[in-house]
């Protein structure tokens, strides 16, 4: 596609207490080979107590400060962005130089609503971070040239499209990008995926930010698989398997408690089966990883994996037991 043709795109970032992250990813914005007077860049701050502003404020970039999550940020934006295409680059992830140019041209299928490129890990030198980078591609990895949905990481879309299909669900402060996909595959529509046009993203770097991230999923996923409970299943990026250990470890802490009645001990044994089967999965699923990457800090994943079910757990009864409180939020 020659410059002449490329169409103009508005470029969100969604921005919360991110003065680690935020610099680099306008700097990588800003040095994207697409003509300067083609790209609008937005970013929306959700009330950021640290200097998160006053970086952005050293680029050419439109700034809004308002209380909002990410989605309701998004649905924000819309309404102000003066392009047709947006473009959704997180905050903590930077973008290589062709990623735009090379993502653009699969927009001019009228059935692609969106875009998306590869994921590669940022903070690589980092082995937690390292090895969610590798569990992320390996998901990944299981995409084709089209995907029913897709995370707005780094994310390309269709203005009209986004309008037609009602926005973002702001109640959704995660799995808000699966909600609208499953709302988007519903009228028709698809996202292309292009794994040759790089995002590096910053991943977790430490145990508990991992939980408490994951937390957050499983908070939002229960409240998703109400709204849609046609999504358990899974599909290419969460299947079915990871879908279903978070209840599998539920099922072996229950067993464990009922054992505590002595009458009842030998439910300690189906506690363990469960429990072993789980463990030996996640061996040899992080095994499989560290061969495919030939990196066996990739075992860590044994501890990711576990972490990231128990945290679905806990996020699924909180918001479980609000909504039997009566409480929807």
């Amino acid at each position: 596609m020659d410059t002449a043709s490329l169409p103009k795109v508005s470029i969100v970032i969604a921005a919360l207490n991110s003065e680690q992250t935020v610099g680099e990813c306008l700097k990588s914005i800003f040095e994207l080979n697409y003509p300067r007077d083609s790209l609008e860049v937005i970013l929306i701050d959700g009330c950021s107590t640290d200097d998160t502003v006053k970086i952005a404020e050293k680029y050419p970039v439109k700034i809004f400060t308002a209380p909002l999550n990410a989605p309701a940020a998004y649905n924000y934006a819309l309404k102000i962005a003066g392009s047709e295409v947006l473009g959704l680059i997180d905050s903590d992830a930077k973008v290589e130089k062709e990623w735009l140019r090379k993502l653009i041209s699969h927009l001019d299928d009228p059935k692609v609503a969106g875009v998306s490129g590869g994921i590669e890990t940022w903070n690589i030198e980092n082995p937690w971070a390292r090895s969610i980078g590798y569990d992320i591609k390996n998901r990944y990895n299981r995409l084709g040239k089209y995907a029913p949905r897709i995370a707005t990481m780094n994310l390309l879309l269709k203005k009209s499209i986004i309008e037609e299909c009602g926005g973002f669900d702001e109640g959704l402060p995660a799995q808000y990008d699966t909600d609208f996909g499953f709302r988007l595959t519903q009228k028709g529509y698809r996202f292309a995926y292009d794994s040759n046009a790089k995002c590096y993203h910053y991943h977790r770097s430490t145990l508990r930010s991992y939980f408490n991230q994951q937390l957050q999923y499983g908070k939002n996923t229960i409240k998703l698989y109400f709204k849609h409970s046609s999504l358990i299943k899974g599909d290419e990026i969460t299947d079915f398997w990871m879908n279903i250990q978070p209840a599998l470890i539920l099922a072996a802490a229950f067993f464990f408690i009922v054992g505590l009645l002595e009458p009842l001990r030998f439910f300690w044994y189906t506690s363990a089966l469960i429990f072993a089967f789980v463990i030996i999965y996640y061996v040899y699923s992080a095994a499989k990883v560290s061969l495919r990457f030939h990196d066996g800090s990739a075992m860590r994943l044994v501890i990711l994996y576990f972490v990231r079910a128990v945290a679905w757990v806990s996020g699924a009864a909180i918001t479980t037991a609000k909504r039997l409180l009566g409480n929807r939020s």
